[in-house]
């Protein structure tokens, strides 16, 4: 485990990011776009958002093996903050041979320090029922008042 990085995408890696999550939709349904077509959008994307969507790799030797977004949201300024942001955890993935190696919590464990590093009021995550565990051990917990209403499948 001790040969696992965990950092910030370096440009060329964009692409690698790409095609986890191309596999990661292709483990539960079959994708619309072709891969080449998704991982040239998906580039694009996160390169124009790296301002609303920091990501971060986890890589064993030169292969990117896993990945996590932070996605900011600016909150409404209150009298006593005038800056207020806060974070959701997006697509966490590890590859099939990596899972269970502690591999995802290092790559949340990041995520969350980053969210503490840049002033986060909290960090929201819509979790998978598998990965549920490792959000707990991480000091997620259910709240009664944060709420949602799902507007699209």
């Amino acid at each position: 485990m001790t040969d696992i990085r965990i950092r910030e995408p370096e440009d060329r890696e964009f692409g690698a990011v790409a095609a986890l999550r191309w596999h990661w939709a292709a483990e539960t349904q079959a994708p619309e776009a072709t891969r080449d077509e998704f991982v040239r959008h998906f580039t694009a994307w996160a390169r124009d958002n790296t301002h609303t969507h920091r990501c971060l790799v986890a890589l064993r030797g030169g292969d990117v093996i896993g990945m996590a977004f932070l996605a900011t949201v600016e909150r409404v300024p209150t009298p006593r903050a005038f800056h207020r942001r806060s974070g959701d955890v997006q697509c966490v993935y590890v590859v099939p041979e990596e899972r269970d190696n502690g591999v995802g919590g290092r790559l949340l464990g990041a995520i969350l320090d980053l969210a503490r590093e840049l002033g986060y009021e909290r960090v929201t995550v819509h979790s998978s029922p598998r990965a549920v565990p490792a959000y707990l051990c991480h000091g997620f917990e259910a709240s009664p008042r944060l709420l949602q209403s799902v507007l699209s499948i």
